[in-house]
């Protein structure tokens, strides 16, 4: 029982210690998360508490992952556990069920499962929840029980102090499809099924069954032919088909015209300006850093274009107010959160690699980007 009470300890504090982790270095994707929950629950009048849900939640989990992996404060860390199983695990049969959302996002972008697959897990934590809440006295802390309450104060402020630097910085590791060093353009292209086809034949006198492969029977044999009548076939996938990891991405100008392969593949040194929403942009990185950067970056002949969600009115609006002087692109805000955590965001690609990314306060100027990143 005491095997059992320790591989329950380290399985269940490990997993909660990364799952609080991979939220707090991307609170902006956990902020997604509940607004996609509140938007299906029709809870829209809670979307301004989203971010400080989120930062909660993962400070939480990975608390109570560090507490009940030491044995600290068990009484409380415990119950904690528990009672977050308790919450989640029926909710996440409910998700299952229903399916309001694609995935539950647990696990943040880290690791993508489904619905049905967050329930079984979350019925094997609540089992362990309860099994270490129960056998709670019997655990011996692996820290001094006179500083366990100085240790939570560090876990907590080190979870919030994470989630603070990577909001206003980027994830200090990206899980996404953007991130540095990945070829979009092949991220963009699905992977085909490889199938072998066996076709079925019934001979018209005994009534008999036989296959043959698709590019192997024989088709040119009159007396056969005759005999032999197709009746059914059969695939066997040697290799499933595998959804491109970026889907449905296009840049739109205000023609309709896709512009997508243009800038994605262009060859030279791209930079992509992600402007998600216009309305609830940092406007002051304009004028500060992003403007000046995107004049030295045309003089020395490289592209530099902008990506928003927003509509064509509210560009011409902005572009007119901010004197910007380089071409917005239309595309979906969704696809945009997904590039870059930051509203806007800098990222500079060649060939269709990811070569730099920064979030607006940290946009260097043309000379180190040139100096750092350009041969």
């Amino acid at each position: 029982m005491r095997i059992l009470l320790w591989i329950s300890r380290i399985v269940f504090g490990l997993v909660f210690i990364f799952s609080g982790f991979v939220k707090a270095i991307d609170p902006l994707g956990s902020t997604y998360k509940f607004q996609d929950y509140f938007l299906s629950f029709g809870l829209d009048w809670m979307f301004s508490l989203a971010l400080p849900l989120a930062i909660i939640l993962s400070t939480l989990e990975f608390l109570i992952g560090v507490n009940v992996l030491l044995g600290i404060k068990m009484r409380l860390s415990a119950l904690g556990g528990l009672l977050f199983m308790l919450f989640f695990t029926p909710l996440t049969l409910y998700v299952a069920i229903f399916d309001p959302v694609p995935d539950c996002g647990c696990f943040g972008d880290a690791l993508i499962i489904s619905n049905w697959q967050t329930f079984y897990k979350n019925i094997v934590f609540l089992a362990a929840a309860i099994f270490i809440f129960i056998k709670r006295k019997e655990i011996k802390p692996l820290w001094s029980e006179r500083n366990d309450w100085y240790l939570s104060g560090v876990v907590t402020l080190i979870g919030i102090m994470i989630s603070v630097y990577c909001l206003r910085n980027l994830p200090i590791i990206d899980f996404r499809p953007w991130k540095v060093g990945n070829n979009v353009l092949e991220l963009m292209t699905a992977e085909p099924e490889e199938a072998d086809i066996y076709l079925i034949f019934q001979n018209q006198q005994t009534r008999e069954l036989a296959e043959y492969p698709a590019t192997d029977y024989p088709w040119d044999d009159e007396e056969w032919n005759q005999l032999w009548k197709f009746k059914d076939q059969r695939r066997e996938i040697i290799k499933p088909y595998v959804p491109a990891p970026i889907d449905d991405f296009a840049l739109y100008d205000e023609y309709g015209d896709d512009y997508t392969d243009s800038y994605i593949a262009n060859p030279d040194y791209q930079f992509l300006l992600v402007v998600y929403d216009l309305a609830r942009t940092n406007t002051k990185a304009f004028s500060k850093r992003i403007n000046t950067l995107a004049a030295a970056a045309e003089e020395h002949g490289y592209s530099f274009i902008a990506l928003t969600g927003s509509s064509f009115e509210a560009i011409d609006a902005f572009r007119h107010e901010h004197q910007t002087p380089y071409y917005f692109y239309q595309a979906d805000g969704v696809k945009l959160k997904t590039i870059i955590r930051s509203n806007p965001g800098l990222v500079l690609m060649k060939d269709g690699v990811v070569l730099g990314k920064w979030a607006h306060r940290n946009i260097p100027d043309f000379e180190t980007i040139q100096k750092k990143y350009m041969d």
